[in-house]
């Protein structure tokens, strides 16, 4: 980490309540959109681990509705676990700021926030096994479970839309449109694709809508590598990066596992011609979000179209920020987004293949 970021990084841990002296501040984790460190602290002699995060405040315009909805929905989760076995590694904890709120605003204009740093656990990238896409998924339905009776009204849509697959389509046929970088022309092939699935792409939001479907407090970005896995048994410990915390539905959720979790490769692979769709991890998944016990009959009976759709929509979204000029997404080289999109893309045509499979599995599970 070059000087600059780690005094900015220094900088905004002052403006915690944190005890101690920093003695290591380094870049943490893979995500795309926020910036985040790991912090330790010297605290009388003990080493103590703090996560710090910048807020994309680009992405994420109104901080302030962000973190109401992360302090709303950690205060409950730790309410709803206190006496639990490992409460407090089972439920993201926020650092006050030095004004008693969660959201601490630098010189600069810059957006940070804090939280306690969850010990011997780890992420994954990639699902290398059945057991761990289950635990993830068991996860992810702990988490809704948890909220299932939180008060206080809807939470703030973060990104309005962020799921709105009819929406993301939208933005794409403008950037398509304009093609402001000439980038088009060598995108042919994806951008066919997703003309030829459009027909598909508001089915969700259409059965939400009717009522069909019915609205959650959902997490919305169910990558594997936001779960924390326990060291020792690989259990699903802990939910995490709770920034697209909005109303949602309860397949976006697990739609965005089976798009991070059944591929085969890395999401940003240039290999994506090998792409395909396991059907042993999406049964895992299906296993471990099923035993929630929350899942209506029109939930499970369209959780195989809700992966293929938020697959589709994530490559979209990718091919869209690559026709745009990659605005969004971090990159770390070029055509990077346009292999992400390729990737998902990839996935798409696999889980359309096997869509009866998968379906009929969910069916038929006991």
């Amino acid at each position: 980490m070059g000087d600059t970021n780690r005094e900015k990084a220094l900088e905004a841990l002052g403006g915690f309540q944190i005890f101690g002296e920093a003695v290591d501040v380094a870049p943490y984790g893979t995500g795309h959109i926020n910036e985040t460190f790991r912090a330790t602290f010297d605290q009388a002699g003990t080493p103590v681990r703090y996560t710090l995060q910048r807020i994309n405040t680009s992405i994420f315009k109104d901080a302030a509705a962000l973190m109401e909805n992360v302090r709303r929905v950690t205060e409950h989760s730790r309410a709803r676990l206190a006496g639990a076995p490992d409460a407090t590694r089972r439920a993201l904890t926020l650092v006050p700021a030095l004004d008693g709120g969660y959201l601490h605003t630098d010189g600069d204009g810059n957006a940070w926030r804090c939280y306690l740093f969850i010990e011997k656990t780890h992420t994954v990238d990639l699902v290398d096994s059945e057991k761990s896409a289950y635990e993830a998924a068991r996860a992810f339905a702990r988490f809704q479970g948890l909220l299932a009776d939180m008060p206080g009204g809807r939470l703030n849509e973060t990104i309005p839309d962020f799921h709105n697959t009819p929406k993301r389509y939208a933005a794409f046929h403008a950037a398509l449109e304009a093609d402001a970088l000439g980038r088009a022309a060598g995108a042919t092939p994806e951008i066919d694709f997703v003309l030829s699935q459009e027909g598909i792409a508001g089915s969700l939001v259409e059965m939400m809508a009717s009522g069909a479907m019915p609205e959650r407090p959902t997490h919305n970005d169910t990558k594997i590598n936001n779960v924390l896995l326990d060291d020792a048994t690989g259990e699903g410990i802990c939910v995490i990066d709770l920034d697209t915390l909005m109303p949602g539905s309860a397949l976006y959720d697990f739609g965005d596992m089976v798009r991070s979790a059944t591929i085969n490769v890395e999401e940003d692979s240039p290999d994506w011609r090998g792409v395909v769709c396991r059907p042993e991890i999406f049964k895992a998944l299906a296993d471990g979000f099923c035993a929630g016990g929350f899942l209506t009959e029109a939930e499970k009976g369209n959780l195989a179209l809700g992966g293929a759709l938020m697959t589709l929509e994530c490559g979209v979204r990718f091919l869209t920020d690559y026709l745009e000029g990659d605005h969004y997404f971090r990159i770390h080289r070029p055509a990077h987004n346009l292999d992400r999109c390729r990737t998902q893309f990839a996935l798409v045509r696999s889980i359309l293949a096997q869509r009866d499979e998968l379906q009929g599995y969910v069916e038929g599970r006991k």
